[in-house]
């Protein structure tokens, strides 16, 4: 994740239920990522997590009390929430958000949102049948309709034995929350279409031609494109992958599902970038039936997939072509020719045989190269890091 969580004051609720345990991770997950974290536990929430631990992850004091002596004449509950870049409340119990929808401030941290300017985030935690009751839900849509940020919770079994929606989003996905939305949104408005992952060719039921594309950099690059306002279409191919908070992700499997799936939002899109490794050819006969072994030698044949790059270079009009190169030789030569027969307007190019560069690494090392064959090599970079220099330089190009 790109450090944009680092040097920002975030401001924690914690209300009484359960999942006060998985908050205390998230706490843990900011601090590392740099920020200032302020916890606020209600009074409830003390009966499941005790101040000490909160404060120990936050190396804060924790705040508990509402009519604590202060030393100034600036009441803490108002200095808390001038200071906060973002507040989160987290687990956020039926009882808070009841308060929240209807102007309730009678604890310390009702009285910090009734004072806030900043974004709140609110990630509910509860019971299924709370969840679902239709007076709560009412507080959600007025929630929402004033702007303030729903996290849905997860769907799975409860602490306390039932079945259904209600589990704490888990805090790798409350993180990524927080990332967008302290995100500047320079893409605000445009429409992200990203292919990522591997296509699979079939050779009979059980077997299939494919390669190492683990689809890292492409989600990646979606998830940055969403952070940065973007509208994003993420087009993948069988990963192990979670789809980006916020990205509509399409399944594909084979080449030629893929450019079908491209051509639905290629109309409409301002952005193609071609992060996805698939497969150049496939069986010209593929078996209904496994193919049985023999003592003998098998021979498939097999036959050119469609050009997906160059298909969309030929029809781009307006709209701006991102590819991806990943070489073993020639390295620079083989790009250049790939923008000219693609007409793409970039090409990121990465060399597959370095240590911390191609499929499967969380690392990539990119050199980027335009229509005019200029040419920018980037150090070893985190793939999120490489995701934001191709936005960046997406941005830079059309200032061109």
């Amino acid at each position: 994740m790109m450090n944009r969580i680092a040097g920002k004051n975030i401001v924690m609720g914690m209300t009484g239920g359960i999942a006060c345990y998985k908050a205390v991770d998230l706490i843990s997950r900011l601090k590392k990522a740099g920020a200032e974290v302020d916890v606020i536990l209600t009074e409830a929430a003390q009966e499941f997590i005790t101040p000490l631990t909160v404060q120990t992850m936050a190396k804060s004091p924790c705040h508990v009390d509402m009519f604590k002596p202060i030393d100034s004449f600036n009441p803490e509950h108002i200095s808390l929430a001038k200071k906060a870049d973002l507040i989160v409340i987290a687990p956020a119990t039926a009882n808070v958000i009841g308060k929240i929808a209807n102007g309730i401030a009678d604890d310390f941290l009702t009285t910090v949102l009734m004072a806030s300017r900043s974004k709140i985030l609110i990630a509910p935690a509860m019971n299924t049948y709370m969840y679902t009751n239709p007076i709560f839900q009412e507080n959600l849509k007025k929630l929402e309709s004033l702007n303030y940020e729903l996290i849905k919770p997860e769907t799975g079994l409860l602490a306390c034995g039932d079945e259904g929606v209600g589990k704490l989003e888990e805090p790798a996905k409350i993180m990524e929350y927080i990332d967008y939305l302290l995100t500047e949104k320079d893409l605000d408005g445009k429409k992200v279409v990203v292919t990522a992952g591997p296509t699979e060719e079939s050779i009979d039921p059980v077997r299939f031609i494919t390669n190492k594309s683990s689809g890292k950099m492409g989600y990646e690059i979606a998830r940055e494109a969403k952070a940065r306002g973007a509208e994003t279409i993420l087009i993948s191919g069988k990963t192990n992958l979670d789809a980006p908070v916020g990205v509509h992700r399409v399944n594909v499997q084979t080449t030629v599902e893929m450019l079908n799936a491209i051509e639905e939002y290629f109309d409409s899109c301002d952005l193609l970038i071609k992060a996805a490794a698939p497969a150049d050819y496939r069986v010209q006969n593929t078996s209904d039936k496994k193919i049985k072994k023999t003592d003998e030698n098998l021979n498939i044949t097999l036959v050119e997939n469609p050009d997906i790059a160059k298909h969309f270079g030929e029809k781009k009009g307006n709209r701006f072509i991102i590819g991806f190169a990943a070489e073993t030789d020639s390295f620079i030569e083989n790009a250049k020719k790939k923008i000219e027969k693609k007409n793409l307007n970039f090409i990121v190019l990465n060399d597959v045989t370095k240590e911390g560069a191609g499929f499967n690494a969380d690392t990539n090392i990119v050199t980027i190269i335009n229509m005019l064959g200029e040419e920018k090599k980037f150090p070893k970079m985190s793939k999120r890091e490489v995701a934001k220099v191709i936005l960046d330089e997406y941005l830079l190009e059309l200032k061109k």
